[in-house]
């Protein structure tokens, strides 16, 4: 696919960053001795826990809601998502008046439902898991006329997300690779466009859980296939990859590589308690995959793992952190 084909083009994550000027965080990235101990070569964290409402996903959401028509504002929006979409999309209609409802599914997480609720949204959990959620959420758009915005693959969302990328280009000088946590891929594909776009030689590696491998599963048959997720990393435990983020994954990312669930476990309580970021399981996908040593660094070059969120139940971090 050549650039002028590409569904995300660099020239749209610059748009989106003059969309999006002053309504997000600039969120800061964090040196690390010792993980570049460890991994043998600089390291930083991208720590977009700090994002409004605790995850990356408004940079899109905010990209998405700008382009609506007022007739569309007045319908509402309606999206589906395992928790981090649904804060931030109730977040982002909460500030621009729009009503908002959102697709769940029985066993989402309760600390992510509670807030999404107190964003405003209204939420559906009709469904027992997350196939029948799409399932459902095709009912409510037709019962209701409201907007889909989708949680990964629409390219205004990618775009937004983008602006991380610009971020890590404006403030890391010997920027070598960039390590980004895939669920859907709306992340990666953002962060691909404006890195790539820019820094061809910056490589561009995606990590996902071995329990929830959509990306992977599509990059090796050449198209969006379900798969079953159950990773702890709820954040990342998308049931496909989106057909646009597959295309700009397949042109631009370098690599994909998938950690395991203890894995996953030992970089949460790394990130807890050496570098006191209290990330979610998906937040810690990136520091997992380069703490199991499952990337090929360029010495002396930064590598950066982005933190995506650190909205974490409870319960679930007490239980990883006692496991130590």
């Amino acid at each position: 696919m050549s650039a002028a084909q590409r569904p995300v083009a660099y020239e749209d994550v610059l748009a989106a960053r003059e969309t999006l000027a002053g309504r997000i965080h600039h969120t800061p990235i964090f040196g690390s001795a010792t993980l570049s101990s460890r991994i043998g070569t600089p390291a930083a964290l991208k720590a977009e826990l700090f994002q409004k409402t605790g995850s990356f996903k408004p940079r899109g959401m905010l990209n998405v809601l700008a382009h609506l028509s007022d007739e569309e504002k007045q319908r509402g929006v309606i999206t589906i998502s395992a928790g981090n979409a649904a804060q931030s999309l109730a977040y982002c209609s909460a500030m621009e008046a729009i009503d908002c409802l959102v697709v769940m599914w029985k066993g989402a997480s309760e600390a992510k439902l509670a807030a999404t609720r107190e964003y405003g949204a209204a939420i559906d959990l009709e469904a027992a898991a997350p196939a029948e959620a799409f399932e459902r959420l095709a009912e409510l758009r037709d019962e209701t006329g409201r907007v889909f915005v989708h949680s990964f693959d629409d390219p205004l969302l990618i775009a937004g997300h983008g602006t991380l990328g610009l971020e890590l280009l404006e403030d890391v000088d010997d920027l070598g690779a960039v390590v980004v946590p895939i669920g859907g891929g709306g992340l990666i594909s953002g962060i691909a466009t404006a890195v790539k776009g820019a820094r061809p030689d910056v490589r561009i590696v995606g990590v996902e859980p071995e329990l929830s491998p959509a990306m992977h599963a599509a990059l090796e048959v050449g198209e969006p296939v379900t798969v079953q997720p159950t990773s702890i990393a709820d954040g990342l435990n998308a049931p496909f990859a989106g057909e646009n983020t597959l295309a700009i994954c397949r042109e631009l990312v370098d690599e994909v590589v998938l950690v395991t669930e203890d894995e996953l476990k030992d970089a949460f309580r790394f990130l807890y308690a050496r570098t006191k970021l209290a990330a979610e399981p998906a937040g810690a996908a990136a520091a997992a995959a380069l703490l199991a040593g499952k990337i090929e660094l360029e010495p002396g070059k930064t590598v950066v793992a982005v933190v995506s969120g650190g909205n974490v139940a409870t319960q679930t971090a007490v239980a990883i952190l006692g496991e130590e």
